[in-house]
């Protein structure tokens, strides 16, 4: 051997070194499970689904004699020739085995020879892997130790399982489970789907029912930021979940009656009426706080019935967990698995591999559902973001637990805000001197029902009284407007003003519709050309106060601009300025700009219209506070705050607010958020103006009044503008 070859040689030495201390790692691991038992803990088995503690250990010692030893290692002499029936699990392909409800027959080998066992095939091995181990040798080396990180979990379950038979419920280990403050309400994470990959990308090891990676397509959802906690389930019993057929799927319902079930695995319902439940530390009271566990598939889809939610398909959990925005997920591989929607089978392209280790994963792949993440008890880095476990539906020993999810409409879609943006906006505005909110936060869904609900209520004129206007001015509007003109509406939605202006003027030629929700842009402009089938639709999906250029049918047009509903009021007075000097650039020198404006008039017209007797506009107010709750995870009592409408003369706009009822603290984001009684979030700006006040606005501008109309009380004004 030449000097040159030194390098290489330790090079070779320091790798197989770290193949042996990597392999004799994992397996003092499992012999350090197993140290604290008995050997009569050892050699139980407490149902046909679990094995015997000695079992395990003499399994994983049989797969790597099987499979590496024996073929790869010259000379090697097989600890017990009998072993092979007795510890093999399911491999066809190697031949009979005990079955797997008699495993606790096993009363031979004892679990001291099962440590001989270990013993015997560690040294072999420790060979094997210090004499130029090939690449085969090293995949399997990565799958044996993968498999017996696997039964190290198992041990953990089975062992559990068995304890909580004994009457004298014994612990396994001393430590108490750990303390845990409070849950956060359950955020829901906005993900926007769309065709995604999913499965293993390498370059490290992953089990073969984690490949091919391929394409998946996800419509747009939500994901929780956390596990369902067991104060959560509890209000599930509560609420009679366990008793409710119209929250089970037919098998799950079946099982719960067959089984018993009224509760999660290892509860107890104590003679005082309180809950306790059986871990690894013995039987402790249930905390509230912690994620909810040992949960079948069956349970866990009808707790996301019963809150209205669903569980999440293998697909999104993994989008999720890899997508920027899912570092604001918690829990995802350190407390439970979480069951999902998927059914366990092949990926597309899937192929079991030749030979016995082709059973590992592939001929499971019936009759099972998929669990993502990982538990408190799996053993660390074992798990990975492809990594997919699978139990049948009614199987509860495993450490499961509940993540939920849902679909997102297209309004949420389109009115959702990043989490990160919401929380950081709601975060500024609570923790300020003066509390506020921004008004963009009231749109949800619901908050969109809301406020459509609002337009239709009695005391609300602005929308009444405008379309009222429209129709009388509409022929003289039309009369400033030029052959083969083109109309943009700037946060059209529904045009259903826009009508008004349309009939009245056949002259136009195109009409383009500003929005930011492209549904509400495709809809209406749908029913447009099948109404005006001469008038050229161009929709425009953008911010309405952003917009910077025209579509080109819109482009060397005479331009008419239309910015109904007093919207221009949202805006304080130098954000309208700003908005009518943005709209001047888009619509260009020589347009003209028709813009409603609701005209300041007396209190006792204005709050009421801000403070229904119905309590809609109430709701309305509070549903930025729901939103908080649901999608950020505060814990802000809604019954807690009273609606508050007022006029600010001073600042000629009125204002909504939320009222603390009482001294109260909130909790958002590990933030405490104090109020005081009376103390008030200030939610909502309405901009008034009298006629002159909004003519000058206009003017700075950079606009001229051409025409006005004002609407007999309530006053509600609409300018002509020209540019």
């Amino acid at each position: 051997m030449s000097p040159d070859d030194t390098p290489s040689r330790e090079a070779s030495e320091a790798r197989a070194i770290a193949l042996a201390d990597r392999y004799l790692a994992v397996r003092r691991r499992t012999e350090s499970l197993a140290r604290p038992l008995s050997p009569e803990d050892q050699g139980a088995q407490s149902m046909p689904d679990a094995s015997p503690v000695k079992w395990h250990r003499a399994h994983t010692a049989w797969f790597f004699e099987t499979f590496l030893l024996t073929p790869f290692l010259p000379g090697y002499r097989v600890f017990d020739p009998a072993f092979a029936y007795l510890f093999n699990s399911y491999y066809e392909a190697v031949g009979p085995r005990q079955p797997r409800p008699l495993r606790g027959l096993i009363t031979r080998p004892s679990a001291e020879e099962v440590g001989a066992y270990r013993t015997h095939v560690d040294a072999a091995m420790v060979r094997l892997l210090t004499t130029s181990p090939t690449a085969e040798v090293i995949e399997r080396l990565d799958l044996g130790l993968a498999h017996e990180e696997q039964h190290q979990e198992l041990i953990l379950m089975d062992l559990l399982h068995l304890f909580a038979q004994s009457p004298l419920e014994p612990a396994y280990r001393e430590t108490s489970p750990p303390d845990r403050s409070a849950a956060t309400g359950l955020r829901y994470l906005a993900f926007e789907g769309g065709l995604i990959e999913i499965g293993d990308d390498g370059p490290g090891f992953a089990f073969d029912n984690e490949r091919p990676r391929h394409k998946v397509y996800l419509e747009p959802y939500r994901l929780a930021d956390r596990l369902v906690t067991n104060g959560e389930w509890l209000a599930f019993i509560e609420d009679g979940g366990y008793r409710r057929p119209d929250l089970w799927l037919s098998d799950g319902w079946a099982a719960i009656n067959e089984q018993g079930w009224d509760a999660p695995l290892y509860w107890r319902r104590e003679e005082n009426g309180a809950w306790t439940v059986m871990t690894l530390s013995g039987r402790r009271p249930v905390d509230p706080h912690a994620p909810v566990g040992h949960v079948s598939y069956y349970e866990a889809a009808a707790f996301a019935a019963w809150s209205g939610r669903r569980l999440p398909t293998e697909a999104e959990w993994e989008a999720a967990v890899r997508a920027p925005e899912g570092q604001e997920l918690r829990q995802t591989s350190d407390e439970a698995w979480q069951w999902t929607a998927s059914p366990y089978g092949a990926y597309p392209g899937f192929k079991p591999g030749a030979g016995a280790l082709g059973e590992y994963n592939g001929k499971f792949m019936v009759n099972q559902m998929v669990l993502r993440g990982g538990a408190a008890e799996t053993p660390p880095g074992h798990t990975r973001p492809s990594y997919r476990n699978f139990f049948h539906p009614a199987q509860r020993w495993a450490f499961t637990g509940v993540r939920l999810a849902d679909d997102m409409s297209a309004l949420d879609r389109e009115t959702a805000t990043p989490a990160a943006t919401f929380l950081e906006d709601a975060l500024a505005g609570l923790t300020a001197d003066r509390k506020t909110l921004p008004a963009k936060y009231f749109y949800d869904a619901e908050g969109s029902r809301l406020f459509e609900a609002i337009c239709d209520l009695p005391e609300y004129y602005p929308t009444r009284t405008e379309t009222a206007l429209l129709r009388r001015i509409a022929p003289e509007i039309a009369a400033r407007v030029m052959e083969g003109a083109a109309l943009v509406e700037f946060g059209s939605g529904a045009s259903t003003k826009t009508r008004i202006l349309l009939d009245a003027m056949p002259q136009l030629a195109v009409y383009v519709p500003i929005d930011i929700s492209r549904s509400a842009l495709d809809e209406a402009s749908e029913a447009l050309r099948r109404d005006y089938p001469g008038l050229v639709v161009a929709p425009l999906v953008d911010d309405f106060t952003r917009a910077v250029r025209l579509p080109a049918a819109a482009r060397g047009r005479p331009v008419t601009g239309f910015f109904p509903g007093s919207t221009i009021g949202n805006f304080a007075p130098a954000e309208a300025e700003d908005f009518l000097r943005g709209a001047h650039g888009l619509l260009g020198d020589g347009a003209m700009f028709v813009v409603g404006v609701d005209i300041a008039k007396s209190p006792d017209v204005l709050v009421p219209a801000y403070d229904d007797a119905q309590g809609v506009t109430a709701a309305f107010n509070r549903n930025v506070l729901v939103r908080i709750n649901s999608e950020l995870g505060g814990d802000f009592d809604l019954d807690a705050f009273d609606h508050r409408a007022v006029w600010n003369a001073e600042e000629s706009r009125m204002e909504m607010h939320l009222v603390s009822r009482v001294d109260q603290t909130a909790h958002l984001a590990g933030r405490e958020i104090g109020f005081n009684a009376g103390e008030t979030i200030h939610t909502e700006n309405s901009y008034k103006y009298a006629p002159e006040m909004f003519v000058e606005l206009a003017r700075r501008a950079g606009w001229k009044v051409a025409a006005r109309w004002v609407s007999d009380s309530p006053s509600f004004g609409v300018f002509a503008l020209a540019g």
